[in-house]
């Protein structure tokens, strides 16, 4: 059995469920802080999704922590890790990341709403045009920096990921594990 094999993953420091939002990194900052201030961390997510921005803040919490303090902090995904749960795995690197059994990670592409109006001096309509343009350019090169990480030292490849990001892919924890994207399932 593998959890013998890493029992700190047995009670995790922190453990968070529920959307990927403002509540969730309020409650990420408290039990983080609450943690101790030597050793290992370990870090459980179950979610359905939510901001990716928020994960891409926690993720770079954790960052900053294990560069500063030389800690080991690891992930684990518990049942589903959709959306920006996979977001802020891409944070930890592939050694670090565990699955519980029969957990689901879902990658899929940044999704935007927006309608624009046009309306006004021609100079203005172009100027609202372009900025929503530079807005989804910039979004899909956000996009391209965590599809780049979440696949590092994996053997899934960026492109294989992009072609399969727009149907929302769904990768069960044996097949993550035996692509690299996670070190282990549990």
């Amino acid at each position: 059995m593998n959890a013998t094999r890493y029992p700190l993953l047995a009670n995790p420091h922190i453990r968070l469920s529920g959307p990927v939002d403002q509540l969730m990194y309020t409650n990420f900052r408290q039990q983080l802080d609450a943690c101790p201030s030597e050793g290992t961390i370990v870090i459980a997510l179950t979610t359905l999704g939510g901001d990716p921005e928020v994960a891409r803040t926690m993720a770079d919490d954790i960052r900053l922590l294990g560069e500063y303090d030389q800690r080991e902090i690891l992930f684990l995904g518990k049942v589903a890790v959709y959306s920006a749960g996979a977001t802020f795995m891409a944070g930890f690197p592939v050694d670090r990341r565990f699955l519980t059994r029969h957990t689901r990670l879902m990658i899929h592409e940044r999704k935007i709403s927006k309608e624009i109006s046009l309306d006004g001096p021609l100079r203005m309509v172009v100027a609202s045009i372009k900025a929503a343009l530079h807005e989804v350019e910039h979004s899909i090169e956000i996009e391209e920096e965590g599809f780049r990480a979440i696949v590092k030292d994996s053997q899934v490849d960026f492109e294989e990921l992009r072609e399969k990001a727009p149907a929302n892919w769904y990768i069960e924890a044996e097949e993550a594990r035996d692509l690299g994207l996670v070190l282990d399932v549990i």
